[in-house]
């Protein structure tokens, strides 16, 4: 394990010209203090988890004084939002720090959020609020052991100093770890400003970066849309299968790599509600939970026209063909896999879509249904999966369809649930659990912070000490509101 003397920083996005960035040291904040710490985050730096309890770390990177290595910077870009183009957004309170290589190769991002202004903020303030990061801490390490590609949290920085969102909160900043902050607004800012040696230079540095044998293809550039195409389908076929609504998928929040981040007023489903929305801000319900496979396809749309100055124009209409089909083979399989069917076949589409109407029109709480289910041996009595649903006779005709169907598998029924339980989670990082965190910590304790990042490192393990956090959720907790200042 290495020190903060010897981490091996490499920052390669700062070797591209100036257009790609400004030049930015962060403003760290009043009376900055660590307040929550990730050890398995410090590992992909290869960085001793102790390092991060010395003065030096958070002088390092909270702003206060930085590594010597790094040059820190604020990354341009533009997007959809809402599905309105805006030409200039860019990191209004995010500064990358630098570049860590691991020994394993493998580049990570060093991102302050809450760094203060950038010549992108535009009317914004440039920080973050404790609440925030708090649950960008927790929800992508919870999605991180769902195994869902994202970016990870290493660390919170706290302070007294207020900041104003809808009421005064704390200040504060996290440390956001990602192999690439690049997103789809990045290549459209370059496209739409008819920079095409920058965008060229853009889509060069990626593939440099992370699909080094495209360089060898014919055209890499098709071959680095298509593996957005793919990879974005992987993770919203994750998402809708754990029920995480992300909240704003606007096309600058998109990562060109497929992975999830910039979380905001995200949420995991409680009961099952299709049309769920998370982001209070969102009136029209742009980003409710079943709108998120086709608004990624629209995204892929904005990447494609981004994309026409080196990709020839079949390339992406083929590619964006692929994406329904690739997304629809994932989500099957993952529903496959929680529904404990080894050897799926054709009926078992109809199985799923059968289920997923009979979730809709009876709005059972979604994690605990399917965590029951996997524990409901052949023989035993169906009632604890049947009375979560209103209709409970339709509940039990389905589930009498499923176990016929279990029965044609060939294993045994006790490895049946063994692999069911291994994909359908105990633990989930739900609201009012967040909330609950947020409140102690903005009274100065932090140790329920730190207990649920335990919780959310074994989401699908049995631990019987914990066993109220997988509870039904409060009356409270199903009418929390989060806001895109989250």
């Amino acid at each position: 394990m290495r020190t903060l003397e010897t981490l091996q920083i490499d920052n390669q996005f700062a070797r591209l010209d100036e257009t790609f960035y400004t030049r930015l040291a962060p403003t760290p904040l009043h009376d900055v203090r660590l307040v929550a710490s990730n050890p398995d985050a410090a590992q992909l730096l290869d960085l001793d988890p102790a390092q991060m309890q010395r003065p030096e770390f958070l002088d390092m990177f909270s702003g206060k004084k930085l590594h010597p290595k790094f040059e820190p910077l604020a990354m341009v870009y533009s997007g959809h939002q809402f599905g309105v183009y805006n030409p200039q957004l860019g990191d209004g309170r995010g500064i990358l720090l630098g570049e860590v290589v691991n020994e394993k190769g493998e580049y990570w991002d060093i991102h302050l959020k809450g760094a203060g202004k950038t010549p992108y903020s535009r009317f914004g303030d440039g920080r973050a609020v404790l609440r925030s990061c708090i649950r960008e801490y927790l929800g992508s390490e919870a999605l991180h052991h769902l195994g869902i590609p994202t970016s990870r949290a290493l660390c919170i920085f706290g302070s007294r100093e207020p900041v104003q969102r809808e009421t005064i909160e704390q200040g504060a900043a996290l440390i956001r770890l990602s192999p690439s902050h690049v997103r789809f607004g990045s290549f459209e800012f370059f496209f739409y400003n008819r920079m095409e040696e920058q965008l060229q230079a853009l889509a060069d540095f990626v593939i440099a970066r992370h699909y080094p044998d495209f360089q060898q293809a014919d055209n890499p550039y098709a071959e680095l849309f298509r593996a957005a195409v793919n990879s974005t389908a992987d993770m919203i076929a994750h998402w809708q299968s754990v029920g995480f609504a992300h909240g704003v998928m606007n096309t600058d929040n998109m990562s060109i790599l497929g992975i999830t981040f910039d979380y905001g007023p995200f949420g995991f489903m409680e009961d099952f509600v299709p049309g769920y929305i998370c982001n209070h801000s969102d009136h029209n319900g742009r980003y409710a939970f079943h709108q998120q496979p086709g608004i990624a396809l629209w995204n892929l749309n904005a990447l494609a026209q981004a994309l026409t100055p080196l990709v020839p124009q079949q390339d992406l209409v083929d590619a964006l063909r692929s994406y329904e089909g690739r997304l629809l083979t994932s989500f099957h399989q993952r529903m496959y896999d929680k529904l404990g069917l080894a050897n799926a076949t054709a009926d078992d589409q109809t199985l799923v879509t059968d289920l997923i109407g009979l979730l809709s029109n009876n709005h059972p709480d979604y994690t605990i249904f399917f965590r029951r289910l996997s524990r409901l041996a052949h023989d035993a009595d169906m009632a604890p999966v049947a009375d979560l649903f209103i209709d409970r006779e339709s509940a039990r005709t389905w589930i009498q369809r499923y176990r016929q169907r279990a029965t044609q598998q060939p294993m045994a029924d006790a490895e049946r649930l063994h692999r069911m339980q291994a994909s359908n989670p105990k633990y989930i990082l739900r609201n009012y659990l967040a909330q609950s965190a947020i409140e102690k910590a903005e009274q100065g304790d932090f140790s329920e912070v730190e207990r649920l990042r335990v919780l959310l490192t074994k989401p699908f393990d049995e631990q019987p000490e914990m066993e109220k956090y997988a509870d039904f959720p409060t009356d409270w907790g199903k009418s929390l509101e989060i806001s895109c200042s989250s």
